[in-house]
């Protein structure tokens, strides 16, 4: 799982500034796949479990 900062800057960058999933995998080089999971994602995932 990536962590909030960058699944809020995918979120920002689909929904703000319309970028195509492939330009945000190769922007942040992650997979197009992770990418496309949290882009088009309604709600943000939380995380599960206590910390350490």
């Amino acid at each position: 799982m990536l962590a909030m900062s960058n699944i809020k800057c995918i979120k920002l960058l689909r929904n703000q500034k319309w970028l195509s999933i492939s330009k945000i995998a190769e922007t942040l080089h992650i997979n197009w796949r992770t990418a496309k999971k949290y882009a088009d994602e309604e709600q943000i995932p939380v995380p599960s479990g206590l910390p350490k």
